[in-house]
Parts: structure tokens; sequence; C-alpha cells
């Protein structure tokens, strides 16, 4: 962080609102941006790339803050292309802002992480400094593992970042800064516009998913819509148990009573529509999972208890070696199908490449799949993918010539060994337990203070 973003940071912790934040974006941090996005992502409508812009950075940025200083800087509409979602025919929206856009948005995002961070509840996680996915799920088995948790909540938010509402999202901003000139660039850069197969459309509602403020901005909206409420409202209503964890726009509710879970999904329904939400009814769901899911569903003749997914994995109830109740995650099925169908297809892409660099390639897809996926007790989920992608390989390395065919001896021999092997990269477990220890010292700290009042 720069000395702006720090003092801004300290502000917020001292102050309900910061009065001035533009300063913030001054020449030096602007150029500090401009070096640290990223040269080899898709170009905006303007179609200026990274290296382009970095030739002249001097000067572009000088004039970049003489436009801003003067309101005369203006966001440009964002691309908006189709990128393919894997499993399915449909298409996800993808919005590619323009590079210079880029530089300014993330300062202003710098900005709201600085104010906003510190107000963000616990069990949020989605796109948080030091908050990954593999934090998210050890909070969720936690959770489970040692509260009174009988039911679950699947929450799933219909088209989350196409459906924002603007003034809601203006209203919650200006709930914490009063500096109107930041307030209008943020209002410029939500209404500037897609640009989509050649035509301008109006961008009446909603943040545009691949520009970069727009998680913040998806995260301050659901702060206020759904984990305020939840905190506020559903957990001190609540008879049981009730506890949340979020992760962006994925959510999972946990309950103690059945009634009190069927009454959260009528209730957030209501609360979503307030603000311009909805819920998808398909994907939503409420099962009954915990400690005692399994042996209550097999007295009434059920079998096991239902699963449910949540970030790519599929959590269900299981026991420990010692025969204790633990909640335990596999790869998602459909997650499964998505990446081997990704990588045969790349595969199928680079049949006449060489097969050293293909290999070489391949393990770096192979290292970030088993750094997410390889979580505890998600063994056998790598491994199964790891044996998809070689016997993948072992196809198009044969389909190469008619002469030169590999019997699988001969190719497990020369080739499969140089391919990289799964290994568990993630201890949920031990995170789970830091968290608990973490919750220990926070007990311990509001004890010695009610002691002292």
């Amino acid at each position: 962080m720069s000395n702006e973003i720090n003092r801004i940071s300290n502000i917020a912790k001292k102050y309900e609102k910061v009065d001035t934040v533009m300063y913030a974006l001054n020449k030096e941090d602007l150029k500090r941006y401009a070096k640290k996005i990223e040269g080899n992502k898709a170009v905006g409508i303007d179609k200026v790339t990274k290296q382009e812009y970095m030739e002249n950075l001097e000067e572009n940025v000088e004039k970049l803050v003489e436009k801003m200083k003067k309101m005369a800087y203006r966001p440009k509409a964002v691309k908006r292309v189709y990128i393919p979602k894997l499993g399915t025919d449909k298409k996800r929206p993808l919005g590619i802002p323009a590079y210079e856009d880029k530089i300014v948005q993330m300062g202003m995002a710098e900005i709201l992480n600085a104010i906003y961070e510190p107000m963000f509840k616990e069990f949020s996680y989605g796109f948080r400094p030091k908050r990954s996915c593999h934090h998210a799920i050890a909070y969720l088995r936690e959770m489970i593992e040692g509260r009174k948790v009988n039911y679950i909540v699947d929450l799933d938010i219909k088209g989350y970042f196409d459906n924002i509402d603007h003034e809601w999202l203006i209203k919650f901003i200006e709930y914490r800064i009063r500096d109107r000139v930041y307030i209008r660039y943020i209002k410029r850069f939500l209404k500037s516009g897609i640009l989509e197969q050649g035509k301008m459309l109006k961008s009446e509602k909603g943040t545009p998913q691949g520009g970069i403020i727009s998680p913040i901005l998806g995260n301050i909206y659901l702060h206020f819509v759904l984990d305020e409420w939840f905190d506020k409202r559903v957990k001190r209503e609540a008879k049981g148990y009730a506890g949340l964890v979020r992760y962006a726009d994925d959510s999972v509710a946990c309950f103690q009573y059945k009634e009190e879970a069927e009454k959260y999904i009528r209730s957030v329904k209501k609360r979503l529509a307030q603000f311009g939400l909805e819920i998808s009814e398909e994907k939503t769901k409420m099962i009954e999972f915990g400690r005692y899911a399994n042996k209550d569903r097999k007295e009434r003749g059920e079998g096991k208890a239902e699963t449910f997914e949540f970030l790519g994995f599929t959590f269900y109830c299981s026991v420990s070696k010692q025969g204790n109740f633990r909640v335990k995650c596999k790869t998602s099925k459909k997650k499964m199908r998505n990446s081997a169908k990704e990588i045969k297809e790349w595969l199928k892409r680079r049949m006449h490449e060489k097969v050293s660099e293909t290999i070489k390639l391949l393990n770096v897809k192979l290292l970030g799949y088993y750094r997410y996926y390889g979580i505890t007790d998600n063994t056998q989920g790598i491994r199964q993918f790891y044996e998809i992608v070689v016997r993948t390989m072992y196809k198009v390395i044969n389909r190469r010539s008619q002469k030169n065919r590999y019997s699988f001896r001969e190719y497990e021999a020369k080739i499969s060994n140089y391919i990289m092997k799964p290994k568990i990269y993630v201890d949920i477990v031990k995170m789970q337990i830091a968290m608990r220890k973490s919750d220990m010292q926070k007990a311990v700290c509001l004890n010695r203070a009610s002691t002292v009042l």
C-alpha cells in the first residue's frame, strides 16, 4: 500500500466517514498501477495494449491526472465478449475495460478496500486479502463439525453481477465516503456503457465481470444486503444455531433447526428482492446435513445424507479414522468433467507440437489444478484426474502418426513418467485448528475486557 492508501485506511478506522480520497489517485500511484496490471489480457474498445501505453507512461499518466482534476476524464464503454461456460451450451458474459480505465479502476478499488475491509464480516471470504477459497472451505467445515448444525441452505443468486442496483450501490458507498468527486467517478464507471457486437448499450444495472473494481463493489453490495442482515437479524432471531459463509456471491447457511432453515429461504427471497436480486430456484436447496444426518436418515430408511457443492467441491458427511464425525470434500463431478474436457481439447490442439514442450506446459496446468483441488481428503479426486490426463495424452500421441504408435507400456516408460504426479498441497484440518485457536484467543480477550469493565 502507498502512504496515501495507508492514511485513508487509518482515517476509516477512526471515523465513520472519510471526507476526501481522490488525493490517493496521484501520478506516482497511477504509474504503479499501470506497471502492476498484466499485459497479456485482451484489449478494450480503444485497442491500446499495455506495451503501447507504457512506451509513453510519464506523459500518459500526466494527461490522465490533469483530466481527472478537471472532471474531464470519462471511462470508455466496456467491450463485452462471451466465453464458453464449460459443461453447458451457455456462454458467460465478460467485460473488458480499456487499459487506462483499468489503471483508474485499480486505484479506486484500493481506496474501497482500505475503507471497507475492516467492516467486512469474518465469514466473508471472496476477493479479500489473505482469504482464499481454501479458507472459506475450512471455515465451513469447522462450523459444521464444531457447531449444532443439522441443516444446510445452499443459496444461489441468479446473475448476481449483472443485476446489482446502481442506486443502492451508490448509497452503500456514500455510507462511508463523502468525497463527491470520487462518487461521481464511480457513477461514471457504472454508466459507461457496453459495446456488444458493434452496438452501444446502456448499463442501467450491474457491474461487468472482468472489471478490476467489480469484485470489491460486489462485496460491498452483499455486505449490506446479505451479511449485515444475516448477522443482525437472522442469527439474533434464531432459537438454535445459525451461521453463514460467503465467497463472492456463493454462500452456504447452516442451521440447527429445520423450520429456521425453511424460514431463511423464504425471508432471503424477500430480502434480495428489495435490492433487485433473486435466487435461482433450481440451484438453491435445503438439505439435512451434519453430525446426526446419516444416523437419522438411516433410521427413517432414507439412506445416506445428501451432499452439496461449494467452490468446486462436493461436501459429504463422513467419519475420521478414530470414528469421529468429519465433513469431507472431493472434487465435484461437474468440475471434474469440465476440467477433463478442457485438457482434452487443449491436448488435441497441440497434437503435432513437440511432446517435451507439451508436457512442460501440461505440468504447469496440472500444478495449478493440484494446488486448488489437492486438499485434505481429496487424494482420490486428484488421482482420478491425473489418470484421465495420462490416458488422454496416450490417445493424442498415438493419433499423431499411423506408423509410430506406442504400446501403453512403452508410453509409460518414455512419456507418462514425466507427467506431474498428484499431491496434496493444502491441509484443511490444520487450517481448521488455526481457526479454532483464533476463536479461543478472541474469547479470552473478550472475557478479559468484560472483567475489566
